[in-house]
């Protein structure tokens, strides 16, 4: 497998930062209540994510190792507060939903790791695949409980998309259940903790299962294989 997939199965799989590492689990949990939110939340991770380890890698070469994470910490504080300022800027009401969950992305611990346990060691298109794939993965996972929290909780689904899409997204909600009175376990934060757990199982079954067909198929080779042996004199 090339570096570059590897990177890409790691983010999106395998090193999941929400399902694997299980970290950023504060704004996952609290924005999840629907889809719309899931996606600014899972944009505005992704960009930062994107840009710090671009700038991380760039610089890698001049931060003394006695000051870096001053320094990437920084990095990750001044895009966020660009992220913040153009989520202001076009979509201010969804920001205004998120809250105080955009800041925060400044302590998502997955940023900072990626930034000092990848960025810093790697050169710039690696690093800014790894951002990429990182926050794409973790983005597939807030939409995934968001769509399980807004149906359960609101019997809708991709409701208030114009907050992100504008005026051509108004008629993009799918209603599930029709005067549906929701799920009150749901929509509150324990149906957040019920649902990324549903998520997580489901994803290990599902590698359970992979891992047993590559053992079936490792066994089907070595059954297979047979041992030649060479007699005699060859003149």
């Amino acid at each position: 497998m090339s570096n570059y997939s590897r990177i890409i199965k790691d983010g999106l799989w395998s090193k999941n930062v929400a399902t694997v590492q299980v970290l950023g689990l504060c704004p996952l949990l609290a924005v999840t209540g629907s889809v719309v939110n899931a996606i600014g939340l899972g944009l505005a991770t992704t960009a930062v994510l994107v840009g710090s380890n671009s700038l991380v890698s760039l610089i890698r070469g001049g931060v003394n190792d006695a000051i870096r994470l001053p320094v990437f910490v920084m990095i990750i504080a001044a895009l966020t507060t660009c992220t913040e300022f153009i989520m202001q800027a076009y979509t201010f009401e969804l920001f205004q939903i998120l809250g105080i969950f955009i800041p925060l992305i400044v302590t998502n611990c997955c940023i900072l790791g990626r930034a000092d346990g990848f960025a810093r060691k790697n050169p710039i298109l690696p690093s800014i695949l790894d951002g990429l794939m990182m926050g794409v993965g973790f983005m597939i996972v807030l939409i995934l409980l968001g769509a399980f929290r807004e149906m359960l909780g609101q019997g809708t689904l991709f409701a208030n998309m114009d907050l992100i899409f504008g005026s051509i997204a108004e008629s993009w909600t799918i209603t599930i259940f029709e005067d549906f009175p929701g799920i009150l376990f749901i929509a509150l934060p324990p149906g957040a903790f019920f649902g990324l757990g549903l998520i997580i199982a489901i994803k290990d079954v599902i590698n359970d299962k992979v891992d047993e067909i590559n053992e079936q198929k490792e066994s089907a080779v070595k059954a297979g294989s047979k041992r030649v042996r060479v007699t005699g004199h060859i003149s």
